[in-house]
């Protein structure tokens, strides 16, 4: 009540937002006139005039409006297309770091040049992150006259492949791409990529060993298309670089073989609402007998036990057609939220190999984490974030709590006509799917096109099927026929035209209507059931009803549709049962719409529960991430490299000194010597008088100084290449194999629940252990190495006399570790390494995984030598 007065009064969050914008709509129209008077050339001169002003201290706020002024300009000189105010309202809430709410058919695309350019001036780099590469190289492209205009680079991040746009034809505003190396597409003003590339970029910058140069920049401003696509439903699946392991495949089928035969109800149950299925005592029984065990739950058999988990989800709650498609003897993944196969995307934790086995199709190697990041996390790291989609407002609360991003409802620049009915209910699926039909044959009748949209493959090829029966052509735009999108979408709004598809229909696309379609009542959107989220159902009705075209949108839903099943209301079903329903008849009342809208608020609560949940536990990696990977970029820097050894050397000490002397029961001096002697090469003895245990450790100091100055002195100019080599080298191991015991580690805290503990906090502090158990590791492993590499000088000198001659025919192959030979008047230098001596069965220090003798080590003699 208090707040329906309070908004009467003073109008709605949103329309107050707009208000505080209209100075700046003012102020850059007054300014069109002048801009409307420079020539072509002039315009570039005019930027550059801005960016001397942010060089000189003026922020991007105090020359917002004379950029959007010429970013309007040339928008209308290049594309002839101007910026209605609306979209100088959009570009303003960009710029603020907010999403910019828009309907479909609004100009998002040309809305974010206005933050896009704003944000680029100062040369620290802009970012439009799309949801495919499709997306991103059109836009790029479309987009760039603006862009080049301006005096602003373009680059563009594909998945193999990275791009310049640069003038065609100037005079003619064409462009052409120039493909580049990944680095000079991110040097560029404004980059345009997809959510997947930027993220793993980012972590495949912190895996490159020292003498590789990293692809991104400091990460300054975003855009995000599609923001609630990308930071809403993909937040669910973490970015992961994994590498292969050497565990066998047979075990999944051998599990696979056992599983199938197990019963729902007989063996196991079904929770759909959390997709996960629980076997119980007679089902355990079944298994323990046929894989001949005696204990399943014992813990020696606790990979067979995730194994069989795995396997039972695979075929009791994951369907093909709906979850993956099986394509060219590969298990491919279907994204739940737009419809799109995903490949080269795989389930973590077994959940693949277990489906591959379910399909009867070969089995991947179980691939180890080697490095990860959720989205949450990678996008906050932005200085400055905003996104842009037509359907934030019902996941508000998210965007706010977890990316403090507000939403910016921008108005439309036509007032929207379409017409959305209320929901029409039936009893069964088989009344709603002739309802259906019925509706798409009426409407092609009269020559109206018709977007029908569906779930599932499964869904869509079962309307298909019924309109052949009945004879109505259409066109059916799913996973397996995603090549022929852009083609079928944009026939959709043709005379006649009937398109069924699943929910990838036309993000980032716009349907236009054929000649006479506005006439007969525009584009007819029909859902076949609701979608969990509210989003994606609001995404569907907008594909009708673009810039103030006609249209009209209604959902069909039956009781046997999985969101009513497992969410909806029983009142629904009590009133259907009150009045009696005869098959084929249906209930439409705006009270039904409203509980199955209050049903899909609850499953997106739930949703973002569990997004919640599962960012409380990356965010515990994602400390431990920035620590590692900040010091990381430290070492590699190169500045600080020995500053970094003798910090290093302080924590090893004073490690030392707490295990075997503050924290111990009774002090261990020997141990302590013996550690010492192990880690420094120095033979150390403690005064017989603890009393000088201060004074003691001040000369173990000393000694350790004089001996890294001589270290120092037997590197030369190289030992700073040195000990960056080793120290990146003996993290990235270490922190692979810290990542591995965090995710047993995940596994594991969710039964101390049962212990009344809470499994977050016993994640935490258990992480926590870990973490200074490895960094305490690095340190001691790095200066053990340091300390104890010696240089073998003679067989050096000969080894790069026998290999010059190799070594100057195959420049690309040369070892590494050599140096060539010195020379001099009175006598031989030693050979000063770049990096340490290294065995013939060590890992090569190259970071490839492989032993040194079949890497870099190869041309030596014996290389073959086990």
């Amino acid at each position: 009540m208090f707040k329906s007065v309070m908004k009467k009064i003073f109008g709605s969050y949103a329309e107050r937002y707009i208000k505080t914008m209209q100075p700046m709509v003012s102020a850059v129209a007054a300014l069109e006139p002048k801009m409307q008077e420079l020539t072509f050339d002039q315009i570039a001169e005019a930027a550059e005039m801005l960016k001397e002003k942010l060089k000189n201290g003026a922020t991007e706020d105090d020359i917002m409006n004379q950029v959007f002024a010429l970013v309007r300009e040339a928008g209308r000189r290049t594309l002839n297309m101007r910026h209605f105010d609306v979209q100088l309202m959009g570009g303003y809430a960009l710029h603020k770091g907010k999403i910019s709410e828009m309907k479909t058919g609004e100009g998002k695309t040309l809305v974010a040049t206005l933050a896009m350019s704003l944000n680029a001036m100062g040369g620290k780099g802009a970012h439009l992150v799309t949801v495919n590469d499709y997306l991103a190289r059109r836009d790029a492209q479309w987009m760039s006259p603006i862009y080049l205009a301006l005096g602003l680079s373009v680059g563009i991040i594909n998945h193999e492949r990275s791009f310049l746009v640069e003038w065609d034809d100037k005079e003619a505003f064409t462009t052409k791409l120039i493909e580049v190396t990944r680095p000079e597409a991110y040097a560029a003003d404004i980059t345009y990529g997809t959510n997947n590339e930027f993220g793993f970029d980012y972590l495949r910058d912190n895996m490159k060993p020292p003498h590789e140069p990293t692809a991104q920049r400091e990460l300054n401003f975003a855009i995000v298309d599609e923001v609630d696509s990308i930071l809403i439903d993909e937040a669910r699946t973490p970015l992961i670089i994994s590498g292969p392991t050497e565990r066998s495949t047979e075990k999944y089928y051998n599990v696979d073989v056992v599983v199938r035969q197990l019963r729902a109800e007989t063996h196991y149950k079904v929770d759909e609402k959390n997709r996960t299925a629980q076997m119980n005592d007679e089902g355990i029984n079944f298994v323990e007998r046929e894989l001949g065990i005696e204990n399943l739950y014992d813990i020696k058999h606790v990979d067979i036990l995730h194994n069989v988990n795995n396997a039972l989800k695979a075929h009791a709650i994951f369907k093909r057609d709906v979850d993956y498609v099986v394509k060219d003897g590969q298990v491919i993944i279907v994204d739940e939220f737009t419809g799109r196969l995903q490949p080269g995307r795989r389930y973590s934790d077994g959940i693949h190999q277990a489906l591959e086995a379910k399909e009867g199709v070969q089995i991947e190697s179980e691939n180890q984490t080697l490095a990860s990041i959720t989205y949450q996390n990678f996008f906050r790291m932005y200085k400055k974030l905003s996104g842009m989609t037509g359907t934030a407002l019902t996941e508000a609360n998210e965007f706010l709590s977890i990316y403090n991003l507000g939403v910016a409802v921008i108005p439309t620049n036509m007032k929207m006509v379409r017409k959305d009915f209320t929901d029409v209910i039936f009893r069964t699926a088989k009344e709603k799917y002739i309802a259906i039909v019925d509706e798409i044959e009426e409407m092609n009748k009269t020559g109206r096109p018709v977007l029908v949209g569906t779930s599932s493959i499964e869904k869509s090829e079962l309307i298909s099927d019924l309109l052949n029966r009945r004879k109505i052509k259409h066109e059916v735009l799913n996973a397996k026929n995603h090549e022929r999108e852009a083609e079928i979408v944009k026939d959709a709004g043709l005379q006649g035209a009937v398109t069924i598809a699943t929910n990838m229909a036309g993000r980032g696309t716009d349907i236009k209507l054929g000649d006479g379609v506005r006439e007969l009542g525009g584009l007819h959107i029909i859902g076949t059931d609701r979608h969990e989220s509210r989003r994606i159902d609001n995404q569907l009705r907008g594909r009708a009803g673009r810039q103030g075209d006609p249209g009209s949108s209604r959902f069909f839903v039956s009781l046997e549709d999985d969101l009513m099943r497992i969410f909806g209301s029983e009142k629904i079903s009590s009133i259907m049962q009150k009045l009696g329903m005869k098959e084929g008849e249906s209930i439409e009342h705006p009270i039904i719409t409203r509980s199955i809208e209050g049903a899909q608020k609850k499953v997106e609560a739930f949703h973002f529960e569990i997004r919640k949940h599962l960012l409380d536990y990356d965010n515990v990696m994602n400390q431990q991430r920035n620590v590692v990977y900040s010091l990381r970029r430290d070492i590699i820097s190169g500045g600080a490299a020995e500053e970094i050894i003798a910090e290093t050397i302080d924590n090893v000490l004073d490690a030392m000194l707490e295990a075997h002397v503050n924290a111990a029961d009774k002090p261990d001096y020997e141990e302590f010597q013996k550690e010492i002697f192990e880690v420094f090469d120095i033979e150390f003895t403690f005064a017989e008088d603890r009393r000088q245990l201060h004074n003691e450790m001040e000369r173990l100091k000393g000694l350790v100084k004089a001996k890294l100055e001589q270290k120092k002195q037997d590197f030369g100019g190289f030992f700073s290449d040195v000990a960056r080599f080793l120290y990146t080298s003996i993290l990235d191991s270490k922190w692979k194999e810290n990542l591995l015991q965090m995710d047993h580690l995940r596994d594991s805290v969710g039964l101390r629940g049962y212990g009344q503990k809470d499994p977050l906090n016993e994640y935490k502090r258990e992480a926590y252990n870990l973490f200074v158990a490895m960094m305490n590791k690095i340190n001691s492993e790095v200066i053990r190495v340091l300390f104890h590499v010696e240089m073998n000088q003679k067989s050096d000198i000969e080894a790069a006399e026998q290999n010059q001659e190799r070594v100057q025919t195959k420049e690309e192959q040369r070892d590494i570790f050599a140096e060539k030979p010195q020379q001099s008047e009175e006598k031989r230098t030693p050979i000063k390494r770049e990096y340490p001596k290294v065995g013939r069965n060590d890992l090569c220090p190259c970071g490839s995984g492989k032993k040194y003798k079949k890497c870099h080590g190869a041309n030596e003699p014996d290389a073959n030598e086990d």
